[in-house]
């Protein structure tokens, strides 16, 4: 690849993470402002807290992905030649996608929650016009078809490069018995990315077209069950895979700052196919509350979320002790966040295991406890890799250096999330209700303790954003200094 390619690549890479940090501390100002209405600290309107409850949801998820992204785009441009063009337009028609989102919300006033259940949609259509609905359905549906256009582009220069997308995840080591070690982390990481999000994404989309064909045409009609198992299909697949595509950066960071290759043996690869299959399966885990879905589906969706926990995870994590273990590893920025990031993934996934059991689910599952597993792992799992990558991006592109206050933010970010995760996870203990704009008095506490956890890890998040900021100085000072005409 030569350097007008590279610095293509990085230049796309560095805008989606300016984008993801600044939307990162919005969201998290928004998730603070629920808390303190909840604690009844301050006080807004019901119809304002689920309009900010909509674009929490919303916007938290699709900036994790943003990032995620940037993340598996940067990586895997090391291993197979890839077109910038195609980063930049997913990055364009996400960028449009939100603009209809915001406008959907504040504009419009739709409030329905990120996960946008049939009829709900035609419902907020009838009370506040279609405008709103449709344009948030619109704009969900655009950035799908952004994200589609850049997988269905690794799956191609995948297949070109590795002969299949069974090779690239190792198929031939797992069943022909291929010697030696398979494709890179990141190409296996990416493969799965590819088959499961997009297999998520398209049974999003079919939910929001038949739902924008309802608005337009009230007598088209469909089954309302059908489009909840599309709608958390999409939803659970598109959370996982957030993390599928960061945990990228924790094969290749730690790789290199231990001098220890993360190699693709056997069992590595086949965890990864598990994960591949599993994460495809378990979203039935959200519908255990419905009598009306099939007795072997819920059985599946509360044994495959046991399972789902156990490969990737369980390999990476502790692959992650192991290259560390007896290493002359260098501790800084980076590779805190991201071995600290392990505890988190795997932190997170207990609770979520938890509640996927049928009779525990019953009780648990439309309380605080479920944000309190997804807060787990996304914000000191998803979001800190990240950060992490941020810090590394700017070391390795522009020459960023360590500060003394940095372990200091990495502490407080983590002290204060889990603080943030236990108020969610006592308040599930105590039956607080999620999605509920007031609380009663007994609910009140916990609320008031994640809303101050909240502010102190807002304050750490600025922090990071701004060391990003102002390290992406020195890397557009690289970027132009680079010659355009030579190979990387």
């Amino acid at each position: 690849m030569d350097n007008k390619a590279r610095n293509s690549i990085k230049k796309g890479v560095a805008l989606s993470l300016v984008i993801t940090s600044f939307v990162l501390v919005l969201m998290m100002i928004f998730g603070v402002i629920m808390l303190l209405n909840q604690g009844n600290v301050v006080k807004i309107s019901p119809q304002l807290f689920y309009k900010v409850m909509t674009i929490h949801g919303t916007g938290m998820i699709g900036v994790a992905a943003l990032g995620g992204s940037a993340i598996m785009w940067y990586y895997l441009s090391k291993y197979i030649h890839l077109n910038p063009k195609i980063f930049f337009s997913n990055i364009i028609l996400s960028l449009i996608g939100v603009v209809m989102i915001l406008t959907a919300i504040f504009g419009f006033n739709f409030s329905d929650g990120w996960t946008f259940l049939y009829p709900l949609p035609s419902f907020s259509a009838k009370l506040n016009g279609a405008a709103g609905a449709l344009l948030f359905l619109l704009g969900l549906l655009l950035l799908g078809i952004g994200y589609l256009v850049m997988y269905f582009y690794l799956a191609a220069r995948l297949i070109k490069e590795y002969g299949g997308l069974g090779k690239s995840l190792g198929w031939d080591y797992i069943f022909r018995g291929k010697k030696g070690y398979g494709p890179p982390a990141a190409v296996v990481a990416t493969t799965m990315v590819i088959i499961a999000n997009s297999t998520g994404i398209l049974a999003g989309a079919t939910a929001l077209v038949e739902s924008i064909i309802n608005i337009i045409n009230p007598n088209f009609n469909f089954d309302p069950m059908l489009a909840k198992h599309l709608t958390y299909a999409f939803g659970h697949i598109f959370a996982n895979c957030t993390i599928y595509m960061a945990v990228i950066a924790v094969y290749e960071v730690l790789s290199e700052y231990t001098g220890r290759p993360w190699k693709s043996n056997k069992a590595f690869l086949i965890a990864w196919n598990c994960s591949t299959l599993f994460t495809l399966m378990i979203y039935t885990h959200h519908l255990l509350m419905d009598f009306a879905v099939p007795r072997w589906m819920l059985i599946i969706g509360q044994v495959f979320s046991y399972a789902n926990g156990l490969p990737v995870m369980v390999v990476t994590a502790y692959g992650a002790l192991m290259i560390v273990f007896r290493s002359a590893v260098k501790w800084d920025f980076a590779s805190s966040m991201f071995f600290v990031a392990m505890f988190g993934w795997v932190a997170g996934a207990v609770p979520a295991i938890i509640d996927a059991t049928i009779v525990v689910n019953h009780v648990m599952h439309n309380t605080k406890w479920v944000p309190g597993h997804f807060h787990t792992y996304m914000g000191m799992g998803v979001i800190a890799m990240i950060f992490g990558f941020m810090f590394y991006f700017n070391k390795t592109e522009g020459a960023q250096k360590q500060i003394g206050i940095d372990s200091y933010a990495i502490f407080t970010y983590f002290a204060f999330f889990t603080g943030l995760a236990g108020s969610f996870l006592y308040a599930g203990k105590i039956s607080a209700p999620r999605r509920w704009a007031e609380h009663l008095p007994a609910w009140t506490g916990s609320d008031q303790v994640g809303a101050v956890c909240g502010i102190f890890i807002i304050i750490a998040a600025i922090f990071f954003t701004t060391r990003f900021m102002n390290g992406l100085k020195n890397v557009g000072k690289q970027i132009k200094s680079t010659p355009k005409n030579k190979a990387a």
